[in-house]
Order: C-alpha cells, then sequence, then structure tokens
C-alpha cells in the first residue's frame, strides 16, 4: 500500500516537473522572440524615431546624431591617384594662391612668392559626407576632410634690406568641410553646367614655419606677420563664400560668381558684466566685429578703461555675400597697452535668425569658444541693434505700424541708396561713394509707469523718479518723484531736439529720491533706429543692474532729415 502511494505521488511529481518546465520553455521562447521583435524595430529606427523617444536634453553631450556618411571606398580610390592629383592641383593652387598672398605681404617685406609647391604624398581623408538641400537648380555636397600633410612647401622672402630667406611651412594638420556645388542642372551629359569648390568650414588650421639653414627668430615679429599672411590668403581665396567655378558644358556662369547680396547695418551698443582681467583696477575693453575676418573688414571699437560695463554706440556696416551661411562674430577683448590683449569672450548671430528690413535688438552671452561650447563659466553680455538689408528690397521695407502703409523717413533714405550706395541700379557696387546720414527730428519721450522696483529704502519702500538722458547731445530731463512706492506712475511726455538720430541714444536712469541724497535702482539704454522706422512704438524694459523692474515707456518720432556727403 505505502509503495503504491509512492508511486502516486511520484507520478504526480514528475508531471509536475515536465509541465513547469515545458512553461518555462515556451516562456522563455516568447522573450526571446519578443527581444528579437524589439531589436529589429530597433534596427529600423531613424534619427527622428530616436529624439522622439528620448529628448535631447537626456543625452550626454559626446552623443551625436549625425547624417553624414563615411566614405572608405573614396580615400581607397584618392591614395591611389593621389601622385596625379598632386601634379596637377599644385601648379593650380599655386596660380591661384600666390597673387593673394602678394596682396597681403606684410610691410616689412618687398616680396613673397612660392619657390617650391608640392602637396606631397600624403592624401587626404575624407570622413564624411552629406547633402545640403539648396534649391531644385543645383546639388550641393559637403565633404569633411582630415589632412596631416607632408608637403614641400618653400616661401621665398625679401626684405626691404636685401636679406632673402628660404622660409618652409611644415607639419601641416588641417580640418575642415568641403563644399562642391554641381549647378545648373541640365538634360545634357554630365546633367550639370559647371562645378563650384569652395572650403565651407575651417575647423583647424596648424602648421610651423623654418627658415632653411637658419633660424625664423632672427628677425621680429616675422613668423607673426607671414603666418597671419597665410591666414588671410586662405581666408580670401578659398573660404566660403569664396568659391571657384569650373565650367563643364560651355554656357554663361557668371551667376555662380561671388557677390554682395546685402548689407549688414551693426550698433554695437554696450556689454555688461564682464569679466575682469586686470588684477589691479578693472578690464579696458574693447570689442572686434567682423562676418569675414580679413583685415580690411574686420571694425574694431573705441577702448573704454576701467569699465566692465561699457557703452560703446558704435555703428558698422558688412557686405553680406550669403545670408544663408553666414554670421557676425563679436569678439571683446581686455586691452593692455604695450602687451597682447587678453581675451575676455565671444559671441555670434546667425544672418538667417534676421528678418530683411527689420531692427532686432539682442543680448549675447558670452562663450569662450563658439565650437566648442562646453565651458559653462558666465564672461558677461554684448547688446547689439542689428539690420540687414538685401540689395533690390529696399522698396519693400514699410511701417507695419501705418494704417496705410506708408514709409517712413529712414525708409525713404534706404530707397534712394543712402544706405550703401548713390545709384540703386548699381546697388552690388559697393565701392561707390558713401553718403553720411543725418537724421535730425523730435523724440517725444513718455514715461508711463515702473513695476516691481527693487527696496532700497528700510522701511520697505522707495520714492523713485526718472532721469532722461540723449548721450550724444547730454540733452537731460527728469519725472516728479513719487513717494512710498514700488509700482510708481508717472504720464510724463519729453521731448528732445536730436540732430543726429541713427548715432544718438536715450538713457532711463531710475533713481530713489532721499532727503541726504540718492540712491541709483536701475537703468535701460535704447538706440533710437526703431523709433525712427516704426514712428511710434510702446514697450516695457528690464531695468539693467537691478535685481527686479520694468519700466513702462511710449517713443514717437518726427523726423527731419539731411543728408550730407562725406
Amino acid at each position: 500500500m505505502g509503495f503504491l502511494v509512492g508511486l502516486l505521488f511520484g507520478l504526480v511529481a514528475g508531471l509536475a516537473i515536465v509541465v513547469l518546465f515545458v512553461r518555462s520553455e515556451n516562456s522563455r521562447s516568447n522573450l526571446r522572440t519578443k527581444l528579437a521583435t524589439t531589436v529589429a524595430a530597433f534596427a529600423r529606427m531613424t534619427v527622428e524615431d530616436s529624439r522622439k523617444i528620448l529628448p535631447a536634453e537626456f543625452y550626454p553631450s559626446w552623443v551625436v546624431f549625425s547624417q553624414r556618411q563615411k566614405l572608405t571606398w573614396l580615400n581607397q580610390h584618392l591614395t591611389k591617384i593621389w601622385p596625379c592629383v598632386n601634379e596637377a592641383a599644385s601648379d593650380l593652387i599655386k596660380a591661384s594662391v600666390e597673387p593673394v598672398l602678394e596682396q597681403y605681404r606684410p610691410v616689412i617685406l618687398s616680396s613673397l612668392k612660392f619657390s617650391k609647391f608640392t602637396l606631397g604624398t600624403v592624401a587626404p581623408q575624407f570622413t564624411g559626407v552629406s547633402i545640403v538641400e539648396d534649391g531644385a537648380d543645383s546639388v550641393t555636397m559637403e565633404l569633411e576632410m582630415q589632412w596631416d600633410a607632408n608637403s614641400n612647401i618653400v616661401l621665398a622672402i625679401k626684405t626691404y634690406l636685401g636679406v632673402s630667406l628660404p622660409v618652409q611651412v611644415k607639419d601641416i594638420g588641417f580640418t575642415g568641410v568641403f563644399r562642391l556645388i554641381f549647378k545648373p542642372l541640365v538634360n545634357e551629359f554630365p546633367c550639370f553646367g559647371a562645378v563650384c569648390y569652395s572650403l565651407r568650414k575651417k575647423k583647424k588650421l596648424d602648421f610651423t614655419l623654418k627658415v632653411i639653414g637658419g633660424d625664423i627668430s632672427t628677425i621680429p615679429g616675422l613668423a607673426d606677420a607671414i603666418e597671419s599672411t597665410i591666414r588671410d590668403a586662405i581666408e580670401d581665396s578659398i573660404m566660403w563664400p569664396v568659391r571657384k567655378i569650373v565650367p563643364i558644358l560651355p554656357g554663361d556662369y557668371s551667376d555662380l560668381e561671388l557677390k554682395p547680396v546685402g548689407m549688414l547695418e551693426v550698433k554695437l551698443i554696450q556689454a555688461r558684466d564682464l569679466t575682469n582681467k586686470d588684477i589691479i583696477g578693472k578690464s579696458d575693453p574693447y570689442a572686434v566685429l567682423f562676418v569675414r575676418p580679413l583685415p580690411d573688414r574686420t571694425k574694431k571699437s573705441k577702448i573704454i578703461n576701467n569699465d566692465l560695463n561699457p557703452i560703446w554706440n558704435e555703428h558698422y556696416e558688412f557686405i553680406i555675400e550669403d545670408a544663408t551661411t553666414q554670421h557676425l562674430v563679436v569678439r571683446i577683448y581686455d586691452d593692455e597697452g604695450v602687451q597682447a590683449s587678453e581675451f575676455i569672450g565671444c559671441a555670434q548671430v546667425l544672418l538667417s535668425e534676421l528678418e530683411p528690413g527689420k531692427v532686432k535688438d539682442v543680448w549675447l552671452n558670452l562663450v569662450k569658444d563658439l565650437e566648442i561650447q562646453r565651458d559653462s563659466k558666465y564672461r558677461g553680455q554684448v547688446h547689439l541693434e542689428l539690420l540687414y538689408c538685401p540689395f533690390g528690397m529696399e522698396n519693400s521695407f514699410t511701417n507695419p505700424f501705418s494704417s496705410d502703409f506708408s514709409m517712413t523717413s529712414l525708409e525713404r533714405v534706404l530707397k534712394n541708396g543712402a544706405n550703401g550706395t548713390d545709384d540703386i541700379e548699381n546697388e552690388k557696387a559697393v565701392t561707390h561713394k558713401k553718403r553720411e546720414i543725418i537724421i535730425r527730428g523730435v523724440l517725444s519721450v513718455t514715461v508711463i509707469s515702473a513695476e516691481d522696483l527693487p527696496i532700497v529704502d528700510l522701511m520697505g519702500k522707495a520714492d523713485p523718479y526718472v532721469v532722461l538722458t540723449m548721450k550724444k547731445s547730454e540733452l537731460k530731463n527728469k519725472t516728479r518723484v513719487v513717494n512710498d512706492s514700488l509700482n510708481p506712475v508717472w504720464n510724463q511726455t519729453f521731448d528732445f531736439v536730436v540732430e543726429d538720430g541713427l548715432h544718438d541714444m536715450l538713457i532711463l536712469e531710475v533713481w530713489d529720491h532721499d532727503t541726504f541724497g540718492k540712491d541709483y535702482m536701475g537703468r535701460c539704454i535704447l538706440t533710437l533706429t526703431r523709433v525712427i522706422l516704426e514712428g511710434e512704438y510702446k514697450d516695457c524694459l528690464p531695468l539693467e543692474g537691478a535685481k527686479s523692474g520694468k519700466l513702462n515707456i511710449n517713443l514717437k518720432w518726427m523726423p527731419q532729415p539731411i543728408f550730407r556727403d562725406s
């Protein structure tokens, strides 16, 4: 009897084990199937799918979604044909770059030419390629390139003292993006009329200079002068938007050549909270602005001594050749007298972000490097006012706040060519005689009210009033004092006769009135460009230099334009 009971329990236990094992295997099989399905789904995911699942802020800084494809096959073929490319391209590059070198030749040299020029035996490596959507009539391709060259480049230089020196350019290291444009597309083989090539982006360019049989440091400043000349020549000869055109089929390809397309008006207003680079006292900041970093296209502001919140109020013009890719760069330095200036920070504005004919007022945070923005240190801010004017669009600039869309006085000036040239028909020839714009008028400023002013009195209140100053003419006015209020209402209007509206600015300072003095609460700084363009506008401005506070104002402009040739 015991044997039968044991046998029965054994059979039941064995059957239970078999059932559990089968279920476990089925469960594992289902998990493997689901995992394989998930892996297959991930394999089919696109970059956009990944971004939808996980927002960009959750990715670490080293994760990059690149649309570029590898070009191993191209590098292999380029290595094979490089000896032929070297022989053919060396003479071509020498002939095109040598005149540019002569153009930027340092004043201490009487001659600067190539005595030897070969690209070497090491072929560049293309690390990626992408296609840029750029209209239906062309195909634009961008190639990422890396080149550690063993080129044999020797410069024959002569000084005015009769000294001749062979200077070798060696240890060249370059990383950048090369752009090819196939345009126009035609129905005849090879299906495009011409090829344009240019250096779209220069990420890194390193090289060393060595006098053959001597030491280049024997002539002070020579190495820096030659290095600067080489970099300027590269920038002016092949850096985008400059492009070289190679006709493939017969035809007129003048429309592919580099041409000015507009003018960028920049007003450098001020900077605030700049990093102090001096041990004793404060920095002496100045700004350098450029769209293309060439010596004749780079603008430098005046130096403001001992001030971390400088006000420049300076106006500059920049020629634009490609508004879709070019950008304005601002670099702030601390002047050190005879020593090299110390870099404080830099910022940039993409021209593609500007609306043509519309004034844009921006505060830009200064960073250490525009390419690698990993430095989170606060270096201060710079205040700019920007106006992009494409050539041929002057007639379309209208006043959107007017009921009949009539043009303002400044728009009439722009239409008549005062912003760039005297002749509208030849507006792209930017070398014409300039006309200085003197816009005289009456500025009517209504100080309406203030909100949430900072507490400066011990009783938790303030007695605020506003001082209005025209910076250029130093005309001043002030509102009445409103007692015991952090949200005062003035509703007072002041008129200023302005002799040069485009180069003047309005400063509104808020003060707290005390019996034995006054306390500074904050300020607002305004240029007159917007009110000249729009005629009248109302705005709420945050107070600078204060933890809180806003100022509500209304500006109105009544113009009397004057023209004066310069």
